[in-house]
C-alpha cells in the first residue's frame, strides 16, 4: 500500500540520514579545522594570497593628527613658575603608506620590504595652516646641546658663548609646518662649524615625509599561521641594541600591520614600534562591532611603561640606574642621538599623577588619549585603530647653564599625535562575506544534524502510526467470522 511504501521510505531515508549524522557528529570539528585551514592557505604573505597586495598596499584611508601644546607663560616659568600649556590642533595629514622593495627571501619563507609613508595636509580637518600658526615650546635643539656639552666645562662654556650671541633661548617659536618638517636653527649652524656630524636643520617629523624606518624581515605564516607577520630582523638585527636587557632589547610581534589569524582573549599581542625603539604589547579589553564585523579590542596595559618598582622586567629600559624615570614615560635618549627625549601617552595617560600635576593644561581622558586595535578574531584583519603618542623634552637644571638656576626637573609636552584608521566600506563588505562563508561552511553539519534529527521524528511518528493501523487491522479482521455465523 502507499502508506506501506512511505514507511519504508522513512525507515530507509531516516536511517540512512542518521548513519550520516552519526558521521557527520565526528566529523564536525574536523570539517571546521578543514575549514579554517583552507582560509589559512589564503591568509599568507606570498604572492597571489588573498592579502598581499592589499598588505603592500592597505586601502583603509590612514590619517595622521598633531596636536601642540603652546606655553603661555614663558617668562613665569624661567622664574620658576609651573609651566602653563594650552592644546591646539588637530593639524591633519592623510598618510600614504606601502611595502617598498618587497623581496622574498629565504627559499620564500621570509618576505623583506620596506615601510614607507608620506603625508598629505588636509586644510578642511584641521585647526588652521600650518604655514601660518605660531606655537611657543621648548628648544628642542638648544636643550639637546645643553645635555650634551654639560658633561665638559669646555663645551658648556663654548656653548653658553654661542647662545648669548645668537640670543638663543630655552623655548622658541615656530610655525606648525616648522615644527614637523623642519627649520634651518641657528645654534645648530654654529655646531656645525666644528662637528660635521651635526645636521643644520631640526624637525619633529624631518625627513620623515617619503622616507622609511629600515628594512623589516618578516615571516610568511606560510609554515605557521601564529608566524604571519611576525617581524624577524629589523635594519638585519634581531635585538636592539638601545637598552641594557636582553628582554628590553627583543624585537618582538608584528610591525603593527598585520596579525596572526584565529585570535584569542586570552593572547597578548607583541608590536615592534621603531619610534619608540622598543617592543610593546597589548592585551584583550572588550569585544566591538565595526562596520558590521566582530572585533577583539586590544590596548596596551600600564605595566607597558610602568617603573621598574610596578614592573621590574622595565628596569631594562632605565638609561642608567639613576635615571629611572615613573609610570607612564619612557626615555627615549639612547636611540634619539642623546636628546632628552621622553615618550608617554598624551597628557599623561596611564602616567603618575606627577607628570600630570606639574604642568597646567593637562588632561588624561581614556576616550582621546588610549591606543588601541580592534582586530577580527577569525582573520586577523586591522579593522579600527587608533595609535596616539606624545612627544616630550625632559627639561630643568643644567650644571654650567646659568639660563636653567631656576628651573625644577620636568617632562615638559610638547605635541602628541593620533594615528587611526577604520576599515572602508568596500573592504568591510568582503570580510563580511568571508566571514559569512566560513560560517555557514563550519556549520553546515550541524543543519545535516538537524535535519537527519526532524526526519527521525517524522520517520518514528508515521513508524507509530502504521503500527497502530496494523494492529486495527488484525482486531477488525478476527472479528469478522464471527459476524457472518451470526447472520
Amino acid at each position: 500500500t502507499t502508506k506501506s511504501v512511505c514507511v519504508c521510505v522513512c525507515v530507509c531515508g531516516g536511517g540512512g540520514v542518521m548513519y550520516w549524522c552519526l558521521e557527520l557528529q565526528e566529523q564536525q570539528c574536523f570539517e571546521s579545522k578543514k575549514m579554517y585551514f583552507l582560509s589559512l592557505q589564503e591568509i599568507v604573505l606570498v604572492e597571489g594570497s588573498r592579502v598581499f597586495e592589499s598588505w603592500k598596499r592597505p586601502p583603509p584611508p590612514v590619517f595622521m593628527e598633531y596636536f601642540f601644546f603652546n606655553v603661555t607663560n614663558v617668562d613665569e616659568i624661567l622664574k620658576g613658575a609651573k609651566p602653563i600649556v594650552t592644546q591646539v590642533g588637530p593639524y591633519t595629514y592623510r598618510e600614504y603608506r606601502y611595502k617598498d622593495n618587497v623581496t622574498m627571501v629565504e627559499n620564500g619563507t621570509m618576505v623583506s620590504a620596506y615601510n614607507t609613508k608620506s603625508f598629505v595636509f588636509l586644510l578642511e580637518k584641521s585647526v588652521g595652516d600650518p604655514t601660518v600658526d605660531n606655537i611657543t615650546t621648548v628648544n628642542i635643539p638648544a636643550w639637546a646641546a645643553m645635555n650634551k656639552a654639560k658633561i665638559s666645562f669646555f663645551r658648556s662654556s663654548m656653548l653658553n658663548m654661542w647662545m648669548n650671541s645668537l640670543r638663543t633661548g630655552l623655548f622658541t617659536t615656530r610655525t606648525v609646518h616648522e615644527l614637523l618638517w623642519g627649520y634651518e636653527d641657528s645654534l645648530l649652524v654654529k655646531i656645525s662649524t666644528t662637528n660635521r656630524e651635526v645636521e643644520k636643520d631640526f624637525g619633529l617629523m624631518i625627513k620623515k615625509n617619503g622616507s622609511n624606518d629600515g628594512e623589516f624581515v618578516f615571516h610568511t605564516g606560510e609554515q605557521n599561521y601564529l608566524d604571519y607577520g611576525r617581524v624577524k630582523t629589523w635594519k638585519g638585527q634581531r635585538q636592539l641594541t638601545f637598552w641594557s636587557t636582553n628582554e628590553s632589547n627583543s624585537i618582538a610581534g608584528s610591525d603593527g600591520s598585520a596579525f596572526h589569524p584565529l585570535l584569542n582573549k586570552d593572547e597578548r599581542i607583541y608590536i615592534f614600534t621603531p619610534d619608540l625603539c622598543r617592543t610593546i604589547y597589548m592585551d584583550f579589553e572588550k569585544d566591538v562591532v565595526v562596520k558590521g564585523i566582530p572585533a577583539y579590542r586590544f590596548t596596551p596595559p600600564s605595566s607597558v611603561l610602568a617603573s621598574k618598582e610596578e614592573n621590574p622586567a622595565n628596569e631594562g629600559f632605565c638609561v642608567t640606574s639613576n635615571e629611572c624615570l615613573g609610570t607612564g614615560v619612557l626615555k627615549v635618549s639612547p636611540c634619539r642621538k642623546g636628546a632628552p627625549v621622553v615618550a608617554s601617552f598624551p597628557h599623561f595617560y596611564l602616567g603618575e599623577d606627577k607628570y600630570i600635576d606639574a604642568i597646567g593644561g593637562m588632561s588624561p581622558q581614556r576616550e582621546h588619549h588610549q591606543t588601541f586595535l580592534d582586530l577580527n578574531p577569525t582573520t586577523g584583519i586591522i579593522v579600527r585603530a587608533n595609535k596616539r603618542a606624545q612627544v616630550n623634552i625632559l627639561v630643568g637644571r643644567v650644571v654650567g647653564f646659568p639660563k636653567t638656576k631656576n628651573l625644577t626637573e620636568t617632562i615638559f609636552p610638547v605635541m602628541f599625535l593620533n594615528e587611526s584608521v577604520e576599515i572602508d566600506d568596500a573592504s568591510a563588505m568582503r570580510v563580511q562575506k568571508l566571514l559569512l562563508i566560513t560560517k555557514l561552511v563550519s556549520n553546515f553539519p550541524l543543519f545535516i544534524v538537524g535535519l537527519g534529527g526532524i526526519m527521525l521524528m517524522i520517520f518514528i511518528v508515521l513508524l507509530f502510526r502504521a503500527h497502530k493501523q496494523k494492529v486495527r487491522s488484525l482486531i477488525t479482521t478476527s472479528l469478522l467470522p464471527n459476524s457472518a455465523a451470526n447472520k
